[in-house]
């Protein structure tokens, strides 16, 4: 069986001055990875060829531009090189790449003044966040000026895992040292994220953001009931009165999408479907955190599984690529 077409939602990039700036400001071994991964333009063709991908959107990954707390020059400006160097990209292959900028939360000034020159200048189509900024996670009230003006102009907003951690060190999020991160705990952090967008109110109140979930979603799908039940039975303070199982589940059927990067199919996916459509899905293959001697059997696993889980032709092209063609199409119109 060919490879389906795909549109590859969930890929990354990593820039020659990105990577000695991971290696400059001590993270030659990313979320406990063992090197930093090799990319380049020519690399990722390559990959996109191997499986069908069409056209992939790209994005920096954990541990994103924000690389030394308090540093907000050094993010502004890690930020500002990578976002060009994706626009670039995407300028001179318009059909086989897309971008999304990065966004260091935990300078918010810097990113209020980044988010419109990367839309309005540099084209991009979204933009990528991490779960949590040196302890503070997506959700934090000193992060809703940016979610803020991100709901102002309609937009696309990838969150990616890193290193689970709590302000100051904190040692209740302390992974497990002897694995990478990416292993199982980034699994467990984008639950955390999602989790705290929906109690903080940030998801309530900004109602025209598109969230894109990696991994099907993570930990996330089995705990909707219970932390959406939880809290309101216990009427924690702070909490959005609007959450209850059900509200959660039609945002997400609304406001979110789900990309497939991973071990996703069979079983996972399915544990996510209790919650949402296809129409909800999209590709993701990681490359190049995942090698392509991974990718390119995960990819093949992909596809032998999809008319399992989705008997519909129609339904297995719309995971593959029309969903993503139709919110990259929407996105570009805003």
């Amino acid at each position: 069986m060919p490879p389906y077409p795909k549109i590859d939602c969930h890929s990354h990039y990593l820039p020659p001055g990105y990577r000695e700036a991971l290696a400059e400001h001590g993270h030659t071994h990313p979320d406990g990875m063992p090197a930093i991964p090799q990319w380049s333009e020519e690399s990722h063709l390559d990959m996109m060829k191997t499986v069908n991908v069409t056209k992939s959107v790209l994005s920096i990954s954990s541990p994103g531009t924000h690389l030394k707390a308090g540093d907000n020059a050094l993010a502004r400006k890690v930020t500002r090189y990578v976002n060009e160097f994706g626009a670039d990209l995407k300028r001179r292959r318009p059909d086989q790449f897309g971008f999304f900028a990065s966004l260091p939360l935990a300078d918010v000034q810097g990113c209020l003044e980044e988010i419109p020159y990367a839309l309005d200048e540099l084209n991009a189509d979204g933009f990528v966040v991490l779960t949590n900024f040196h302890g503070s996670y997506l959700g934090h009230k000193d992060f809703d000026p940016i979610f803020d003006e991100l709901n102002r102009r309609k937009a696309i907003v990838f969150m990616h895992p890193t290193t689970p951690c709590l302000p100051h060190g904190g040692a209740a999020a302390t992974p497990l040292a002897d694995f990478p991160r990416p292993m199982f705990e980034f699994l467990f952090d984008t639950a955390r994220a999602v989790i705290n967008l929906f109690l903080s109110g940030t998801v309530g109140r900004c109602p025209n953001i598109t969230f894109l979930v990696p991994h099907v979603g993570g930990a996330f799908p089995p705990l909707i009931n219970r932390f959406a039940s939880v809290g309101p039975a216990l009427n924690l303070p702070g909490l959005d009165p609007k959450v209850t199982p059900t509200w959660v589940k039609e945002r997400l059927n609304q406001q979110f999408y789900f990309d497939t990067a991973g071990w996703a199919l069979p079983e996972q996916i399915k544990g996510l479907l209790q919650y949402v459509t296809v129409d909800r899905m999209l590709y993701g293959s990681d490359f190049p955190f995942t090698p392509l001697q991974t990718v390119a059997p995960l990819s093949l696993e992909h596809d032998q599984y999809l008319p399992e889980v989705f008997p519909d032709q129609e339904e297995r092209e719309k995971l593959c690529s029309k969903n993503a063609l139709k919110l990259l199409n929407r996105q570009s119109r805003q």
